[in-house]
């Protein structure tokens, strides 16, 4: 295009360094002089193309720094296998409104239940929105504390943890805290007190707390502060993952053939269902 106001701009506008101007601006252009843009029109348009660009490009920073085991979405969560679950209450949380105002979410339920796809996937959503969030299984923060421990770095650690707007802790109760892990855990979710989210996922009660960081007083610590403002979940029903293996007939295939000397495989699963129902982030 020769137009010299179009020649003008597009100096202007290569000396800002937009992202996406290399590759779409002349296609721009092309598409001013055919469909007759004003000087307005043209620069409304490469403006939101380079919107979207950055958009694109913050959110997949963000989704790197997050660490996330996996990356869903809530389209991807089958609501219907778990119909006990408020679906619109899991969209509205997915609008992060919970992050602005400081409050949790904490999803309790046994293995399998999709508590860690849910966590995420608002994780996602909240990034989406801009919101910068970290994901940390309790295990993996529990072998964090020892080596920082070691290296005398513990403090440093609490202070990365407590900049995300959002944290996702996964897996609480499945491995015993240490008294060290366990006021380390007390120190992050004070400190994040009504200033940052976290998203939990716990396989057990609250009235289990107690066992899993061995100190009933600390745990009802944790607890108060994690619940005075939050969401409760709790997720009833059939592990996703076992049902696959049903339907693959892998459980039928064990009962078939119990070991000698021991209950039937079938006995012992269901045995276990009923127990079980009973900038950056600096040096993360």
């Amino acid at each position: 295009m020769n137009d010299p106001r179009y020649e003008h701009l597009q100096a202007i506008l290569e000396r800002l360094k937009l992202t996406r101007l290399p590759e779409r601006l002349d296609q721009l252009a092309e598409a001013a002089a055919k469909e007759s843009w004003t000087y307005v029109e043209f620069l409304d348009r490469v403006l939101d193309v380079e919107v979207s660009a950055r958009v694109e490009r913050d959110v997949t920073m963000k989704t790197r720094l997050a660490r996330f085991p996996f990356v869903k979405t809530l389209e991807q969560f089958d609501f219907s296998f778990q119909p006990a679950l408020n679906e619109a209450q899991i969209r509205e949380l997915a609008t992060a409104r919970f992050v602005a105002h400081g409050e949790n979410i904490l999803f309790l339920g046994p293995p399998g239940v999709g508590k860690t796809h849910l966590a995420v996937s608002l994780g996602v959503a909240a990034i989406m929105q801009g919101i910068s969030v970290v994901f940390f299984t309790v295990a993996d923060l529990v072998d964090l504390v020892q080596q920082d421990l070691k290296e005398d770095r513990l403090d440093r650690r609490l202070h990365a943890l407590c900049k995300p707007k959002l944290l996702i802790l996964d897996e609480m109760g499945y491995v015993p805290l240490d008294q060290r892990s366990a006021q380390f855990l007390f120190r992050l979710i004070s400190q994040r007190y009504q200033k940052g989210s976290i998203i939990l996922t716990s396989n057990k009660s609250y009235g289990e707390w107690g066992d899993v960081v061995s100190d009933y007083a600390l745990a009802t610590a944790m607890l108060d502060r994690l619940l005075h403002y939050s969401t409760t979940i709790n997720i009833r029903g059939e592990s996703y993952r076992l049902r696959e293996k049903r339907k693959a007939g892998v459980f039928h295939d064990l009962a078939a053939k119990p070991m000698k000397g021991s209950p039937s495989t079938s006995q012992k699963t269901q045995e276990m269902g009923q127990g079980e129902t009973n900038g950056r982030y600096d040096d993360l």
